[in-house]
């Protein structure tokens, strides 16, 4: 470790946050329907949308109506995209003559893609044409993302309502949201990606000669723009294997410095908009701080572990130095440490580095920061709405505390609230370790892994956490493209997104009907350093806690595992 490590680190969380504060400006004016200084350009599109879909913006939604679209909107997509994957030989822009995927493999990237996970049990370039990337995958990168940000929206909404029912309209979101914010910052970015080296073309590939005179045959797609929107709207998933790793997704250390900052961005700028629509800029600022301040202790970990010496360089004599193993030497320990951190603080999933070849602690650190629920910052929407449950759990422990009424930014928190909060909070752990006991005994799970011993049990508990959390990276030591993965792992997806909107939606209709209260002498701050100490305190346990034995037997054994191959050296 060393200062400038430290100070990457730092203005990389620095940018992070302070980029997320005009963006959650200009969000907010989205989500209210204010007038943008794209209006000229996209009003007379946006109508047009509406007009042709039947929309009436005007009218909107109860939470069940509200649901109903999301979920509808959800499945139609999934529709769409599993024909697409599934008879891609059949449709055009395949220069590279792909078949079609297998059924268990088209179901779960098709959940995938739905879900914002992105999880690729696949090899991209190997297997995906560049129709099924570009209207497929880059579209639903574009759809998934917009609707996570809708829920948001619609719980922002929520709390700032007066005994109403109206919580907007899931259609009006979803438009206004992938036309002003989306479509038009990802366009600029692409841009930007051209200039610094990343390849877009329909081209399949090119054929070069290597310096000692070999062949070879270099896959291209339309790079620039997927990776856009693909860290823009925490998605996460690559156009190629390597991830961010492999240098047309991440040429240098610009790109890499971009594709971090907007990897989290958004999510902050979620909480910010947030703040401005349910009239509570300062509670707003207390959420960020919570994020903030979890998101830093996650890569200070991460860069403490990987600047040890792995242990095959102390069992070879070797001069001791970072464990470099699976990193890009382009971006060294640091780098590697605060992208590890956000994309699994958000539910990105993209890399830039193989968490695999993370040592156990850092590895470690990586999926409890998934496991505490994709809230530090979250995925764009998802990780707003997560710690607004978490919060909603704090002030009602600090309710039965002092014996009053607990209440959250103007609306009394009671038992139905509290009720399908929790039943959002237990989604995660049920689906992961209920999944991951089941596979850490059934032969034909079993075959998937590369590693045995605590490493495999990590890749069994860091899969579904990753699928559960909608997060989509991997320890990559795990095969999961068999039908048991596939189908297990896209059922986890499934649960880790629509069981926890679902209840968060409920949630937002019972406190859109509330009246909107003023604040008292007796109410309970939410804005100050005591209630950002009880929520991390709420998300650290509520959150992490269950996770524990598992990560006892996983990470933690491993970690001194190594420490006792390093003694006998």
């Amino acid at each position: 470790m060393n200062w400038q490590g430290w100070a990457e680190i730092a203005l990389t969380l620095a940018l992070i946050v302070g980029l997320g504060w005009p963006i959650g400006i200009y969000l907010a004016r989205v989500w209210r329907g204010d007038s943008t200084w794209l209006d000229p350009v996209l009003k007379p599109v946006e109508a047009a949308i509406y007009a042709a879909c039947g929309v009436k913006p005007e009218k909107g939604q109860n939470w069940l109506g509200y649901a109903g679209a999301f979920l509808g909107f959800s499945a139609a997509s999934f529709v769409v995209l599993y024909l697409i994957l599934r008879f891609q030989d059949l449709l055009p822009l395949n220069p590279q003559g792909f078949a079609g995927l297998a059924p268990h493999l088209a179901f779960n990237t098709a959940i995938s893609f739905v879900t914002n996970t992105n999880w690729q049990s696949y090899v991209p370039e190997a297997t995906v044409s560049t129709f099924s990337q570009m209207a497929g995958l880059t579209s639903h990168n574009f759809l998934s993302a917009a609707a996570g940000m809708a829920v948001a929206a619609a719980l922002a909404r929520a709390f700032a309502a007066n005994r109403g029912e109206n919580l907007g309209d899931f259609w009006v979101d979803l438009t206004r949201i992938s036309l002003y914010v989306l479509l038009p910052i990802s366009f600029v970015i692409a841009i930007v990606f051209v200039g610094l080296g990343m390849p877009q073309t329909l081209a399949a590939h090119i054929d070069a000669t290597t310096l000692e005179g070999a062949k070879q045959t270099i896959s291209l797609y339309p790079t620039a723009s997927q990776e856009a929107i693909k860290q823009l709207g925490t998605n996460g998933g690559g156009v190629f294997n390597a991830n961010s790793a492999h240098p047309f997704e991440n040429p240098n250390a610009i790109t890499n410095l971009i594709e971090i900052v907007i990897m989290n961005a958004l999510s902050f700028g979620c909480v910010i908009a947030f703040g401005r629509v349910a009239f509570a800029k300062a509670e707003a600022r207390a959420l960020v701080a919570v994020m903030t301040i979890l998101l830093s202790l996650g890569a200070a970990g991460i860069y403490a572990a990987e600047v040890q010496p792995a242990p095959a360089q102390v069992a070879a004599h070797a001069a001791p130095g970072p464990n470099m193993e699976g990193k890009e030497v382009r971006f060294g320990a640091p780098s590697t440490a605060i992208w590890t951190a956000a994309t699994t603080g958000a539910s990105d999933g993209g890399v830039n580095s193989m968490h695999d070849s993370l040592m156990p602690l850092g590895g470690g650190i990586a999926l409890f920061l998934i496991q505490l629920g994709e809230i530090i910052p979250g995925g764009v929407g998802s990780g707003l709405y997560g710690m607004v449950v978490m919060a909603l759990i704090a002030v009602f422990v600090a309710g039965l505390m002092v014996g009053r009424t607990p209440e959250y930014l103007g609306k009394k928190v009671e038992a139905r609230e509290v009720k399908f909060a929790m039943l959002a909070v237990l989604i995660l752990p049920t689906a992961i370790l209920g999944f991951s006991a089941v596979a850490a005994v059934l032969p034909a799970a079993l075959a998937g892994l590369l590693n045995h011993g605590p490493h495999g049990l990590s890749e069994i508990v860091y899969a579904y956490s990753s699928a559960a959390g909608n997060n989509g990276s991997a320890f990559a030591g795990l095969t999961a493209n068999a039908p048991y993965w596939d189908t297990t792992l896209g059922i986890a997806m499934i649960l880790g997104r629509f069981a926890y909107a679902i209840p968060v939606l409920a949630i937002a209709g019972a406190l859109a009907a509330k009246p909107k209260l003023a604040p008292t002498s007796g109410s309970f701050p939410t804005d100050g350093p005591l209630f950002i100490g009880l929520l991390i305190g709420v998300v650290l346990i509520m959150g992490g806690l269950q996770f524990f034995p598992a990560l006892a037997l996983g990470p933690i054994v491993e970690h001194f595992q190594v420490l006792q191959a390093v003694a006998g050296h």
